[in-house]
């Protein structure tokens, strides 16, 4: 398994950096006071920690227990509404960046609450969202003019610059996971966000409709792509968990079992430029075998129980827990009975851009 970063000292070389540091002296020291009071910085000095032999990352292994952040959500429920709010969402903050609101350095994640009569307004931004359903039905999110009904286990998209609001007509609080790629357009410095005039966007074609159009290994005649995101909003959990059945006795990926990956029906592709998902079966007794790529992802639990063992850190996880395994952290799952993991990351943006590497299986 992958060790912990061992740090180096001035002058040395650890076990990450590319080259020793060089040894400072003074004549060196009042160099670099004076070439910084013409913002210049000399390399050589951080050329290591720039340039690393492997992926560094500040982001540690984390679980989040479902039964311990769930009355803390149920009490924000009480503390402020969701139109106050804007969104009512508690962020999963990775405790080796705390104070980032980011799980990872590219990915936000938190849990959103919306209480039956609720209503999230509608609103716009540049970043392109997921939602995925972890507890209660009537909720419904809307993109564009077409509402969603959410069920557990949906996977639902919001792409980048759709007006969206969520509402909750039913009887029950409904909570869902979001991933965002906040930290990603925050980094190219290019957030816009615009709020809709109205609390709710009018609805423009029945629920229903993109599914209809595209969730049938079918396009509309004369269909021309329009966007890098998905054209069909909901993959429906009873549709991914029946092909996940379907496949039970299909040869399983010794690091993975039954594993599927979210496409966009009009390309084939990711479901978003920037984030993919997935969702997987390991089924009862499953010892997989360690694995690690240079996508940090995060995971929701939606059945069963089990453990991951991620650079050296021991998750035990159960239904709706959410937990992150950061990038290029070796990361083994075993399954006590069947369970099935939603995921999601940002590997798309770093296939894209040519950085994305995996290994699998990883020697211990």
């Amino acid at each position: 398994m992958i060790g912990p970063r061992v740090q180096g000292n001035k002058g040395s070389c650890s076990a990450d950096t590319m080259s020793a540091i060089p040894e400072p002296n003074p004549k060196r020291r009042e160099f670099y006071d004076r070439i910084g009071r013409h913002d210049l910085a000399p390399l050589w000095e951080v050329l290591g920690t720039l340039v690393t032999r492997t992926p560094v990352t500040p982001c540690l292994p984390a679980l989040w227990k479902y039964r311990d952040v769930r009355p803390c959500l149920m009490e924000s429920g009480e503390l402020i509404s969701a139109e106050e709010a804007e969104r009512r969402v508690l962020v999963l903050e990775n405790p080796g960046m705390r104070g980032a609101s980011s799980i990872t350095h590219s990915l936000y994640a938190g849990l959103q609450l919306i209480m039956p009569g609720e209503i999230a307004p509608s609103h716009r931004h540049v970043q392109s969202a997921l939602r995925f359903v972890i507890e209660g039905n009537g909720a419904y999110t809307a993109v564009d003019g077409e509402r969603i009904t959410m069920r557990p286990g949906d996977f639902i998209i919001t792409p980048s610059w759709t007006w969206h609001d969520h509402g909750n007509p039913g009887t029950e609080p409904v909570v869902w996971l979001d991933g965002l790629d906040v930290p990603m357009v925050s980094f190219f410095d290019s957030s816009f966000m615009e709020r809709y005039p109205e609390a709710t966007q009018p609805v423009m074609r029945p629920e229903g409709d993109s599914q209809a159009r595209y969730g049938a290994n079918l396009l509309p005649a004369g269909y021309e792509q329009q966007s890098l995101t998905t054209p069909l909003f909901c993959y429906a959990y009873a549709r991914t968990r029946a092909a996940l059945e379907e496949l039970r006795d299909a040869e399983r990926h010794p690091c993975h079992g039954l594993k599927l990956q979210y496409a966009n029906p009009a390309t084939g592709g990711y479901p978003m430029p920037t984030i993919g998902a997935f969702m997987q079966l390991l089924p009862a007794g499953f010892r997989g075998s360690p694995y690690r790529s240079t996508d940090g992802a995060v995971y929701s639990v939606v059945e069963g129980r089990g453990r991951s063992h991620v650079a050296g850190k021991l998750l035990e996880w159960e239904e709706k827990d959410c937990f992150v395994v950061p990038s290029w952290a070796a990361v083994r799952h075993e399954a006590d009975v069947d369970a099935v993991l939603f995921s999601f990351s940002d590997r798309p943006a770093q296939k894209a851009l040519g950085l994305w590497r995996e290994e699998a299986p990883v020697h211990s």
